[in-house]
């Protein structure tokens, strides 16, 4: 009896112990393992350009906080040498006014800024969600040293001096609650989070290395 001219292949083995081999770079699918996005370089330069930026933003801000704050109206008396100085209208609400304006812009700004970095980089990562804290935060600071600096004047003795007895004056501008100076950074971030939550890109679907099973009978 002569040997048949061509072997049976060998069987096939189904174990679920069975070793599975990556594709090799250039197959389909391979690319699916493969880090995707940026360097971390180019995040961390991305991240400086709109820390900076946003620091910048706070000259803005400043600047409208300083327009649409409303004015505390103090009265200045005069008793032998020494001045005393008083709230004109002692039940007014313009000090949580000044509070309120403040943290209203502070998150318009962070809305504005967070829509502008998540279409700038759809991706999103860390580096640019710390940008947008840390940015936020040093705006908010310039904001408010800048409006302190363009108000009126912070020594209300000489200013009242300098008025008079019994005529009107506005108060210095500043924060009664420094809690809001978060609005900004903690508005850009929560905004973003959600932006790219709803609207980022996807991660590709990993394709299965025994590939797709066959449907019951």
């Amino acid at each position: 009896m002569t040997a048949p001219l061509n072997p049976p292949p060998p069987p096939h083995d189904d174990s679920p112990h069975q070793v599975w081999q990556p594709a090799p770079v250039g197959a389909p699918g391979a690319g699916a393992y493969e880090q995707d996005g940026p360097g971390m370089k180019t995040e961390a330069r991305e991240a400086a350009v709109i820390t900076v930026a946003l620091v910048l933003g706070g000259v803005l801000l400043g600047l409208v906080w300083w327009w649409l704050a409303p004015h505390i109206p103090l009265v200045g008396n005069q008793s032998g040498k020494s001045w005393v100085v008083y709230l004109k209208d002692s039940e007014g609400e313009q000090a949580v006014g000044v509070d309120g304006t403040f943290t209203l812009l502070g998150l318009g700004f962070g809305l504005v800024s967070a829509v502008a970095v998540f279409l700038l980089r759809r991706r999103g990562g860390v580096p640019l969600v710390v940008a947008l804290g840390v940015g936020g935060l040093l705006g908010s600071l310039l904001a408010w040293r800048l409006g302190m600096w363009l108000g009126p004047e912070s020594d209300v003795i000489a200013h009242a001096r300098a008025v008079g007895k019994g005529v009107t004056f506005p108060a210095p501008l500043k924060l009664g609650t420094k809690g809001a100076l978060l609005a900004w950074p903690l508005g850009g971030v929560l905004v973003h989070l959600v932006l790219t939550a709803l609207f980022g890109p996807r991660d590709p679907e990993v394709p299965s290395p025994y590939g797709t099973p066959a449907p019951p009978v």
